[in-house]
C-alpha cells in the first residue's frame, strides 16, 4: 500500500462480517500490514474502497475488501469483508504473480 496506517477500526459493524468466516483480527490485520496485494475496488460505491490478497502468519491466502477511514489524526483501515482464498482463486493468483 502507498500509504500508512495508525491501525485498524473495528466494532459491531465489520467484525462479525469478517469473523463468519473463520478469520482472527490479528490474522486479517497480519495478512494487511505484510506485503498485500492492493487494487482498488470496481463495484461503484461511494466509499472508495480496496482488494486485498495477503497471507496469514500459517502462509494461507486471505482475501479482503477494506476502506481507509480518518478518525482525528489517526488514518485507520476498516476491514469490510475477509475470508480464505478458494483454490480456484489462488491458481489465479499464482498465475498473475508469475507474469
Amino acid at each position: 500500500m502507498d500509504f500508512k496506517a495508525d491501525g485498524f477500526d473495528w466494532d459491531e459493524g465489520n467484525w462479525p462480517k469478517c469473523a463468519k468466516h473463520g478469520l482472527s483480527k490479528p490474522e486479517i490485520e497480519y495478512a494487511l500490514r505484510h506485503d498485500p496485494i492492493v487494487l482498488m475496488d470496481r463495484t461503484g460505491r461511494a466509499e472508495q474502497r480496496f482488494n486485498a490478497v495477503g497471507r496469514n502468519r500459517k502462509g494461507q491466502r486471505l482475501f479482503v475488501v477494506f476502506t481507509v477511514r480518518v478518525i482525528g489524526a489517526a488514518v485507520l483501515i476498516r476491514p469490510i469483508s475477509a475470508r480464505y482464498m478458494h483454490e480456484k482463486e489462488v491458481r489465479i493468483y499464482e498465475k498473475t504473480k508469475k507474469a
